[in-house]
């Protein structure tokens, strides 16, 4: 078969692109490695400061890196911490209790479709509010960063992510662009609302309100003005709204540890993620709730794999993989004479679009600091009632889900010093200067839950061997950089 000389050219344009798409990701592979690296060693020396900071340094590995096993460091090791034989006998006791969830049917009920209006007219933001007025007030800033979601949520009768999406919708013109009916779209928020399970303190219908206006006022940005294509937009938001559906109030390594049912589903593997991402395209099968109805074949194909792409990029195993491909990008982008990047293939644009996403679902620590410290409190407090769940059946407490021995303030600013600060400073390089404000807000938040640390009691001077001894939490900053040839010492401490 002879080809043309336009395919042939087409064909070398794929070809270009590959390399180029290859490429990119070895780099981001390499610096993915090294940031692990980095991090590592930084947590190896804030583990040895003190059985907090031993505490804070396990619960960012095991949360924020996605292969645990290949970290070094010694004072997490059970052997060292506990009395001999005790890891034998709780493997004797097995993972405890195993929690009975199942799969696409929904954490504890079956997946139902909920219409909470009747009539022909839809109400004006989307749910019927018994202070309309004030609602509207308060949705008007929409476009404001650090706008009170749990004010939205009083004033909506506690359904604040059908009126913050049916806003963003709305101002967005996306109603109109995919010929979405307005009472398909309510309709399918308010069945989807009601599959956030409301009795979590945290990982609720708030919280991913709260993602979805995030989500929406840094896509304003503006080097990303006209970058994304609406459908590319409709879907950062669909995943923001989508991203926590049905979330149990326990972490993948729980599910994991515990044999649940979602864990042998997925095989261990995005537990959480890959079952909200189930629970959301079924929600869509339900009569009049499928929002793109009217989109072609092609528009649905490419929204379902972005969305895909987006909600399992919330996996926060997956972080230093997201800030390598961003800080990646930072060092190598191209932008047009007015500032706007240029994204020229998929990989660059979804990357974009999934450390957006990441970056809103990471969010709370830069926000005023009255709502960070009531978003502090709400997870604490879910991390806690998995802690007792797992004390209840013999399970290994997970960090910082101790109630009795965690330490929120330092937590706090280890979070923001080794995994918050890196990913939204890289963020802000990248759209500069439109993020400073964001990074002045998250370093004054730092600062203050630095100055309320407590100070460590001295030890009595018998003692002084074998009392702990506090170091001072010193002013940490965990740099990551792609210069060739840094030493790893260059990081700061």
């Amino acid at each position: 078969m002879k080809l043309s000389l336009e395919t042939i050219e087409e064909l070398d344009w794929c070809l270009d692109q590959l390399e180029t798409i290859q490429t990119h990701r070895s780099v981001s592979d390499m610096a993915s490695l090294k940031f692990k690296r980095m991090l590592n060693k930084e947590l190896s020396h804030f583990s040895e400061s003190s059985k907090s900071g031993n505490q804070i340094s396990e619960y960012i590995c095991s949360t924020f890196l996605d292969k645990q096993q290949e970290l070094d460091l010694p004072a997490l090791r059970v052997e060292e911490t506990e009395p001999r034989g005790a890891t034998a006998k709780r493997k004797e006791r097995g993972p405890g209790r195993v929690v009975p969830m199942s799969h696409i049917s929904g954490v504890k009920r079956p997946l139902t479709h909920t219409n909470s209006f009747t009539g022909e007219t839809l109400p004006k933001y989307g749910v019927q509010a018994p202070n309309e007025e004030a609602l509207g007030k308060t949705l008007a800033e929409i476009d404001r960063w650090g706008i009170d979601i749990f004010k939205i949520a009083e004033l909506s009768v506690n359904k604040p992510l059908t009126v913050v999406a049916y806003s963003a919708f709305q101002n967005r013109d996306l109603l109109k662009t995919f010929m979405i009916p307005a009472k398909t779209l309510v309709s399918f928020m308010l069945t989807l609302e009601e599959h956030y399970v409301k009795d979590n303190p945290f990982h609720n219908s708030t919280h991913a309100a709260d993602v979805t206006q995030s989500t929406h006022v840094l896509l304003n940005t503006a080097a990303l003005e006209s970058v994304f294509t609406p459908l590319e937009i409709m879907a950062a938001l669909f995943a923001a709204t989508i991203h926590d559906v049905d979330h149990p109030g326990l972490t993948n390594q729980f599910l994991v540890n515990s044999s649940s049912e979602l864990a042998l589903m997925y095989n261990d593997e995005s537990v959480l993620e890959n079952h909200h991402l189930a629970v959301a395209f079924k929600l869509l099968q339900n009569e009049g709730c499928d929002i793109f109805l009217n989109l072609s074949k092609k528009q649905r194909q490419t929204l379902r794999k972005m969305t895909i792409d987006m909600v399992l990029s919330t996996d926060m195993s997956k972080h230093m993989s997201l800030l390598a491909d961003l800080k990646t990008m930072v060092e190598t982008k191209k932008v047009a004479g007015s500032g706007v990047l240029l994204l020229d293939n998929y990989t660059d644009r979804i990357q974009v679009l999934e450390n957006l996403v990441h970056c809103a679902d990471l969010s709370n620590p830069t926000k005023p600091l009255p709502l960070y410290r009531r978003w502090v409190e709400l997870l604490m407090e879910e991390f806690f009632q998995q802690g007792d769940k797992e004390r209840e059946a013999n399970m290994d407490i997970s960090p910082m889900c101790d109630r009795h021995s965690a330490t929120i303030e330092k937590s706090q600013v280890g979070f923001i010093d080794y995994i918050v600060h890196p990913l939204w400073e890289t963020w802000a390089d990248l759209v500069h200067p439109d993020a400073q404000d964001i990074l002045d807000m998250l370093e004054q938040n730092r600062d203050w839950y630095q100055s309320m640390i407590p100070p460590s009691p001295p030890p009595a001077d018998s003692q002084d061997s074998d009392e702990e001894k506090e170091r001072p939490h010193e002013d940490i900053r965990f740099q990551v950089t792609l210069e060739e040839g840094e030493s790893e010492e260059g990081t700061t401490m």
